[in-house]
């Protein structure tokens, strides 16, 4: 019997099904010694582009990259408090090299909606697009102010006349 050292947070590190996918991918590439079949995507449309989001003082910033797209390829909208942005990443038609075995270029349909804080000027959002970066600006309106309410020492009249 062999005596395996312990690995603390072994038994509950959470369980990724991609991971041991993954794994059993390799092990079947041990056993036939090939790498013949490559990685493929789990569904035809699983491109999503990456995003990101920060706040400068006037303004809210979202970058998203789009690299190969171009702008008639994409629409974005707002709904309610909700900016979506959506397109096609198109595949290219033919490949005429010799030498082309795979690719692991994704192509497809996409959407990414990202929910906007309510200080949103939604009549002010400009974007742009260059070099597949797309920017959106969403200023910001001007800010309410609380009303301060004055607390009375006394009782009002109202509670002076039940007494």
């Amino acid at each position: 019997m062999a005596i395996e050292k312990w690995k603390p947070g072994w038994a509950i590190s959470p369980w990724r099904p991609l991971n041991a996918l993954e794994e059993m991918e390799r092990r079947m590439d041990e056993l036939f010694g090939t790498r013949a079949l490559r990685r493929l995507p789990l569904f035809e449309t699983e491109w999503i582009p990456a995003i990101e989001m920060y706040e400068k003082e006037d303004k809210y910033v979202i970058k998203a990259e789009l690299p190969g797209m171009k702008q008639e390829d994409m629409d974005m909208s707002l709904t309610d408090d909700t900016l979506t942005i959506k397109g096609e990443k198109k595949a290219e038609s033919e490949v005429k090299e010799k030498d082309y075995h795979f690719s692991e270029r994704s192509y497809g349909s996409f959407f990414r909606s990202v929910r906007l804080p309510s200080n949103v000027d939604a009549k002010k959002i400009e974007a742009s697009f260059e070099d597949g970066i797309l920017e959106v600006f969403l200023p910001k309106t001007a800010e309410v102010k609380p009303k301060k309410i004055a607390i009375a020492t006394k009782k009002p009249e109202i509670e002076k006349g039940r007494q």
